[in-house]
């Protein structure tokens, strides 16, 4: 069975290929009045962080790992989605990673976890893994128990946002041309086949999502007995809005 249009999302948002330009132009325009604190984590040319730090001292960290398919985007399409979590006095870290087909999921996991032990050495105090999409799955599988990551005990609480948790259905769309994923990674790269870790989780998603999506977050809250957000009259691409805005659903839910 071809599951390619149950997991395609612009063709079913209106406007859909409108989105991608839009959110670097507000990104551009976000970095423009708060330029970023660059580093580096690996000898990659995607190995990087932008760290945005509020004024005075942060109340901690907040990772925001981005999504496209784990084929598309940098860090820079998306500095706009700080602006709600600087606001509150948290400091904001957005790494780029490679991508597919030129990498696999798993060594982008494993990247992705060198990238976040980093950002946590730059800033003190609790820390809270966020990621959307493709980053949703990234942002839960820092917290599995096979991923060690080093800096676990700081983590304060974890928030997918339409997250992939299950990746066999994906080995039946066409993107898997590229993400070549096969049964060995499907099992090893599953954030719900792993067992429920040691720290809170929240799943967010969007309440107007492809039928996919809503699985997806489901089967994840359901593996993991984590919360569950379905925000009502959110798509996938509008979902991530509640990060730029400091008094939303979305933002309470990472920072208390």
């Amino acid at each position: 069975m071809d599951l390619t249009d149950a997991y395609a999302n612009a063709a079913h948002i209106p406007g859909g290929a409108e989105f991608p330009a839009r959110w670097a132009e507000q990104a551009a325009a976000f970095r423009h009045r708060h330029p970023p604190q660059v580093m580096t984590y690996g000898p990659g040319p995607r190995d990087g962080i932008d760290l945005y730090r509020p004024p005075g001292r942060p109340k901690g960290l907040v990772v925001f790992i981005h999504g496209g398919y784990w084929r598309a985007f940098h860090r820079h399409d998306w500095s706009h989605l700080a602006a709600g979590p600087l606001a509150q006095g948290w400091a904001v870290a957005m790494p780029s990673y490679d991508l597919c087909p030129g990498v696999r999921i798993g060594q982008i996991t494993r990247q992705v976890r060198t990238a976040v032990e980093a950002a946590a050495a730059l800033v003190p105090g609790p820390l809270v893994i966020a990621g959307h999409s493709a980053g949703g799955h990234l942002a839960a599988r820092m917290v599995c128990a096979d991923i060690a990551l080093p800096c676990l005990s700081r983590v304060a609480r974890v928030v997918p946002i339409s997250p992939l948790a299950n990746l066999a259905p994906l080995m039946s769309t066409a993107m898997n041309a590229d993400l070549r994923i096969d049964p060995a990674e499907a099992a090893a790269e599953s954030p719900m086949l792993h067992p429920r870790p040691t720290v809170p989780v929240t799943v967010w998603v969007g309440a107007a999502e492809r039928p996919a999506f809503l699985g997806q977050a489901r089967w994840l809250a359901r593996a993991w007995d984590a919360g569950l957000e379905e925000e009502a009259g959110r798509h996938h691409f509008d979902v991530i809005n509640g990060l730029a805005e400091a008094d939303s659903a979305l933002c309470r839910a990472l920072l208390t």
